[in-house]
């Protein structure tokens, strides 16, 4: 037994994955990987394997980017972590100053995940609803079909993603549902059936959540919008508050800095996460306005604070490589050189996969920014997803489908001889499953 070997072993004796099965690694062993650079992972064995998922869509810039790591170790030289309770620290004080600016927002509350930011926005919004009018039926939440918004009990009450959610169905929270458009022809009965909703329920509705423009587990569902924004019109007519969970689609992942740049509205809440740090250390930071802080902003004695608190809210750390990643941006022109670079992509892939979109075997190739998926039909032993996981790793690619959907949301970095390899490698991987 080698080294990596020996390190699986031990992993599956101590370790239990998230979104595992583990039995199925008793015959497909996990993978230590050893460093990263670049767009690229290594394990102990020296085997190479393209990250063309960004790590679950964290990383931005590449792993081991050198501006950001010589700004965590300029940061953890000086203070590693505080108390946000009372304390402050110029990271921190920084950021929250740049995101309000990019996003025309007033207020940061930080946490260290985009589930714990889902869940801070759906309290802050039933308790600035409540401090308003004590009377206020407001206590449900409404959000999108086909939407996913984290795995907490609270963000999994307002996601439809059934795979995560069937099970704990009993704990969680009532909610309303209202469908997602699944092309431009359904538009106008989607937004029916919300006015209908809002007719019934309204003053019993808080917040609309949704991810604008794409979402991401649920099949990477790319939907409009002229939809969203007219959804949101309708919701703040009724006194409902925008909740927009921009954890996986902002930081240009959709072609802006933010995926509701694109449609003429602007959120009361919005959760970021992720590709915040460069994918480099855990944070989210829910953003709000001045109309909803003020309501909760009174001496103590009235009772009206919002007490929420994480022990690594708003780590120091994790803040330095939030300003050091958006330094990347405004010195590097980012997202014009990702509409480029975008274009380039799709277009390899619409190249590469026409043979297999002719023959049925792909279908609905499709992208948003950073962001391409489509379709498989093959009949495999195993689940596709699976089949193509594994076989991708032989090609050194890391991807990871969900159910027949396959997708890239490589870091930014990538260069076109390293998409023209990776669409080789995925076209290859296509060609062997239909072949049995």
């Amino acid at each position: 037994m080698n080294f990596q070997e020996n390190l699986a072993a031990l992993d599956l004796e101590y370790l239990w994955h998230p979104c595992s099965q583990m039995q199925e690694h008793q015959n497909f062993p996990i993978i230590p990987i050893k460093k990263a650079q670049g767009i690229y992972l290594y394990d102990f064995n020296d085997n190479a394997y393209m990250d063309l998922i960004s790590s679950w869509w964290v990383n931005l810039f590449g792993h081991n980017n050198a501006y950001i790591s010589q700004q965590l170790k300029n940061q953890i030289d000086n203070l590693e972590h505080v108390l946000l309770a009372s304390f402050s620290h110029k990271p921190i004080i920084t950021l929250s100053q740049r995101l309000c600016q990019l996003t025309h927002m007033d207020k940061c509350f930080y946490a260290d995940n985009g589930s714990s930011c889902i869940e801070i926005a759906l309290k802050m919004s039933y308790h600035a609803h409540f401090l308003k009018n004590q009377t206020s039926r407001k206590r449900l939440f409404l959000s999108l079909s086909n939407s996913y918004h984290g795995e907490t009990l609270g963000a999994l009450s307002v996601g439809d993603v059934k795979l995560y959610k069937d099970t704990y169905t009993p704990l969680l929270l009532k909610n309303l549902t209202t469908p997602v458009p699944k092309n431009d022809n359904e538009i106008e009965n989607s937004l029916n059936a919300l006015k209908r909703l809002l007719d019934k329920h309204h003053e019993e509705i808080c917040a609309f959540i949704a991810e604008p423009l794409l979402q991401c587990a649920g099949n990477m569902h790319i939907y409009s919008a002229k939809y969203l924004k007219q959804a949101v019109l309708l919701c703040k007519q009724k006194n409902i508050h925008i909740i927009f969970d921009e954890i996986a689609t902002g930081f240009g992942r959709t072609g802006s800095m933010f995926a509701f740049e694109q449609c003429e509205i602007e959120p009361d809440f919005l959760c970021l996460s992720k590709g915040i740090s460069g994918g480099y250390l855990p944070l989210s930071a829910l953003l709000t306005r001045n109309e909803i802080y003020n309501q909760f902003y009174a001496p103590y004695e009235e009772n009206k604070a919002f007490l929420h608190s994480h022990s690594y809210t708003g780590n120091a750390l994790a803040c330095a490589c939030a300003n050091a990643t958006l330094d990347i941006f405004e010195k590097e022109n980012v997202i014009e050189k990702n509409k480029a670079l975008s274009g380039f992509i799709f277009n390899a892939l619409q190249n590469a996969l026409k043979p297999l979109i002719e023959q049925q075997v792909v279908s609905n190739l499709r992208h948003l920014g950073m962001v391409f998926a489509f379709e498989v039909f093959i009949q495999t032993k195993e689940r596709l997803s699976l089949a193509v996981f594994k076989k991708a790793l032989t090609k050194g690619l890391l991807l990871r489908p969900l159910n027949n959907t396959i997708y890239l949301m490589p870091p930014y970095i990538i260069t076109h001889e390293e998409i023209n390899k990776a669409i080789t490698g995925l076209v290859e991987i296509l060609d062997e499953l239909k072949k049995g």
